[in-house]
């Protein structure tokens, strides 16, 4: 798996769900699955800076994948 490295903020996140949502620098937000908190522990704070890549979910879907604080 190949992507761009992004900056961003996450805005939300639902522990219980497993999902939440990320901010890049330029405005766009991306969903994430739990999964894809780079340290393995499914938890990450909201306002959390990050870096992150986002790839393909599907046809016409994009998440963020891998998250990692910054």
């Amino acid at each position: 798996m190949s992507f761009e490295l992004l900056l961003g903020q996450v805005e939300t996140y639902d522990f219980d769900r497993g999902f939440g949502f990320v901010r890049s620098v330029d405005g766009r937000e991306w969903l994430f699955h739990c999964t894809e908190i780079a340290d393995g522990t499914r938890r990450i704070a909201v306002g959390q800076r990050v870096a992150f890549g986002v790839d393909s979910a599907g046809p016409g879907r994009w998440e963020a994948r891998q998250l990692a604080a910054v």
